[in-house]
C-alpha cells in the first residue's frame, strides 16, 4: 500500500460511506480500474482504518444526538420516563441485533463466494449499482414524505435495521442506500431517513471494528493516513447530505450509480477482449 494510494482510499470511502452508491463497490472497484494489481484487495487492516476514521465521522458529527439517545434509554428503563430520545434509542438497540447478525453471516459468505474471482465479483457490483439505482429512484419517486424522524417507531426500525443483511450478501448493494431506500418506502421523509440510517450505522460499524481488531496495523502510515483521511472526507459529506436532502431527492445518485455500473460492465467486456 503506497501513500498516495491510502490518500485516494480514504477519499473514495469518506466520499461513498454515507452516499446511497455503494463504499465496498468503489473501494473494489478503484484498484481494478487503475490497475493496481499488485495489490489486489484491499488488505483487511486498511479496510479497517477506512471504516474507523468513517465512524469517528459519525460519532463526531452526531455526539449530541448519542448523549441524548442514550441518556433518553437510561431513563426510559431506570426511571420509567418516556421520551422520543428514549424510543428512538431502543429501536436502534433492537433493530441491530438481526442486522448485525444476519449482516456478519452473509458477509462471510459473500467473501467466499467472491474471494477467489475478482472479475465475477466486478460483475455483480455492476449488476447491484444498476438495480438498486433503479429501485432507489422508484421508491424515492413514488414514496410520500409523511413520517418524521421523531415518529419513526419499532416496526419502522426493524425492517430498515434488517435490511442491512442485504448490503452484506451482495457488493454494491450499499448499507446506506439500501436502508434509506426502505426507509423512504416507509414513508419516512429523506432528511430523516439519511440521519436514521447514519445513527444505524454507529452501533453495527463499531461491532465489525471491534471483531476485526486483530487486523489493526497500528505501526503503518497508510493505516493512520487512512483513518484520517476517510474521517475528514466522512463528516464532510455527512453535513453535505443533510443539508441537500432537506431540498434535494435521491434521483442524481440513482443515476451515477445507472451509469457507474454501465461503465464496470463495458470496462469489463473490454478487458476481456485484451
Amino acid at each position: 500500500m503506497q501513500i498516495y494510494q491510502a490518500i485516494i482510499l480514504g477519499i473514495v470511502q469518506g466520499l461513498t460511506e454515507f452516499l446511497p452508491i455503494s463504499s465496498s463497490a468503489h473501494l473494489n472497484l478503484f484498484p481494478w480500474i487503475l490497475g493496481w494489481n499488485q495489490m489486489g484487495k484491499i488488505p483487511e487492516s486498511f479496510d479497517v482504518a477506512l471504516h474507523i476514521g468513517t465512524l469517528l465521522a459519525i460519532l463526531i458529527f452526531f455526539f449530541k444526538d448519542w448523549i441524548q439517545l442514550i441518556a433518553g434509554g437510561y431513563n426510559q428503563v431506570v426511571k420509567k420516563k418516556k421520551t422520543t430520545e428514549g424510543k428512538i434509542f431502543w429501536s436502534l438497540v433492537l433493530a441491530t441485533i438481526p442486522g448485525g447478525i444476519l449482516s456478519l453471516i452473509l458477509s462471510k459468505l459473500s467473501e467466499k463466494i467472491f474471494e477467489k474471482n475478482l472479475d465475477i465479483e466486478m460483475i455483480v457490483i455492476a449488476i447491484t449499482l444498476i438495480i438498486m439505482g433503479i429501485v432507489l429512484y422508484i421508491v424515492d419517486k413514488k414514496s410520500k414524505s409523511n413520517i418524521k424522524y421523531e415518529d419513526i417507531n419499532l416496526k419502522h426500525s426493524i425492517a430498515i435495521g434488517t435490511s442491512q443483511s442485504i448490503a452484506a450478501a451482495f457488493p454494491g448493494v450499499s448499507r446506506s442506500g439500501i436502508t434509506m431506500t426502505v426507509a423512504r418506502a416507509l414513508g419516512i421523509d429523506r432528511e430523516s431517513a439519511a440521519r436514521y440510517s447514519f445513527l444505524l450505522a454507529t452501533p453495527i460499524t463499531a461491532a465489525a471494528i471491534i471483531f476485526d481488531f486483530k487486523n489493526f496495523d497500528f505501526s503503518s502510515i497508510s493505516f493512520w493516513i487512512g483513518i484520517l483521511t476517510s474521517f475528514i472526507v466522512g463528516i464532510c459529506i455527512i453535513k453535505f447530505l443533510l443539508d441537500y436532502l432537506k431540498k434535494g431527492s435521491f434521483k442524481v445518485f440513482a443515476i451515477y450509480r445507472v451509469i457507474l455500473g454501465i461503465l464496470v460492465i463495458g470496462l469489463g467486456i473490454f478487458k476481456t477482449i485484451l
